[in-house]
């Protein structure tokens, strides 16, 4: 998959208006090092937007946090999977 080096447009930040995400503290989704991704994980797989934040977080090369209910080891891996 393609890197976007680009600001991201109001359509692909769509998803976010809606997000569980929004409604909570960044500190679920980028929790200290070695702390759980759990509390972050389980908003995510509630949330309607979370393909659409997978998405972005993969296309945008989001390197920190839990994006679309996936941790960054967890997303290095399916990128390394796709190719």
């Amino acid at each position: 998959m393609p890197i976007n080096r680009t600001a991201p447009t109001d359509e692909e930040l769509a998803w976010q208006e809606t997000a569980l995400c929004a409604q909570t503290g960044p500190d679920f989704f980028f929790p200290d090092p070695g702390a759980s991704t759990r509390e972050a994980k389980r908003l995510c797989a509630a949330c309607e937007g979370r393909e659409a934040c997978l998405e972005y977080a993969l296309t945008h090369d989001e390197r920190f946090g839990v994006w679309g209910g996936l941790s960054e080891k967890e997303r290095y891996a399916l990128r390394r999977q796709e190719r």
